[in-house]
């Protein structure tokens, strides 16, 4: 029986508010390079996958801003490449630029708040596991989210970044619950899903955009509204 879900946060929980898709666009717009928002959607993804994997192998805090920086100057290549662009030095240098620029904001999904509030009207044990090497409190705080997780790990707490099994071990125990009486939803693969499921968890990949349909070995979701169909 399911006692408990976890969520991740980034892409999970929240987004940039307006979405990185839309930024980016408007900000290639502005070095003369067209591209539509939606074309960028994939890329993002893409390029999350490689920077979250580069995260867990070793995390951005650990890195000299010169490696931090050379790191997401990789990331934009592949958004670049991802969408069919030229991934030149030194487009890849000015778009990094006006992103360290930009003004940043993050906002729930729609479908946060009325998933959330169904799950803990249930009385589910709800919680976050993030890789994040950062307080976000006032992140955190500043988008409601205490008034439905009640558990809140992330690799800067742990000490250990997903998939290692300790980040997920460290929201069990302040759960006080076992790894099959537990549920996590993230939105990557190896990092979320696998991760989880190594830990004794039950692993839910959301795929909001309907872009992994070739992941078949666990279930896969498009809303946090589908997250009460696998509490069985």
């Amino acid at each position: 029986m399911i006692k408990a879900v976890f969520f991740d946060f980034y892409s999970t929980l929240a987004d940039y508010d307006p979405p990185r898709e839309e930024t980016q666009s408007r900000l290639l717009g502005e070095l003369g390079v067209e591209v539509s928002p939606k074309s960028l959607l994939r890329p993002i993804m893409l390029a999350d996958d490689f920077l979250f994997q580069e995260h867990a192998r070793l995390s951005l805090g650990k890195r000299s801003k010169e490696e931090t920086m050379a790191l997401y100057g990789q990331y934009q290549g592949v958004i670049l490449r991802e969408a069919g662009l030229e991934a030149s030095p030194e487009l890849i240098g000015n778009i990094l630029k006006k992103w360290m620029s930009a003004d940043l904001k993050m906002a729930l999904y729609d479908d946060v708040a009325p998933a959330l509030t169904k799950l803990k009207e249930q009385g589910l044990i709800l919680g976050l596991i993030s890789n994040v090497d950062r307080d976000i409190t006032s992140v955190y705080q500043e988008l409601g989210l205490a008034n439905w997780l009640q558990v809140t790990v992330t690799s800067r707490e742990a000490g250990f970044n997903k998939p290692h099994p300790g980040i997920f071990q460290a929201a069990l125990k302040q759960a006080g619950v076992k790894p099959a009486e537990a549920i996590y939803v993230g939105d990557q693969y190896q990092i979320d899903v696998v991760g989880a499921n190594g830990a004794g968890m039950r692993g839910i990949l959301i795929d909001r955009h309907d872009f992994f349909g070739d992941i078949t070995d666990s279930p896969r979701i498009r809303s946090l509204a589908e997250v009460t169909q696998h509490l069985g």
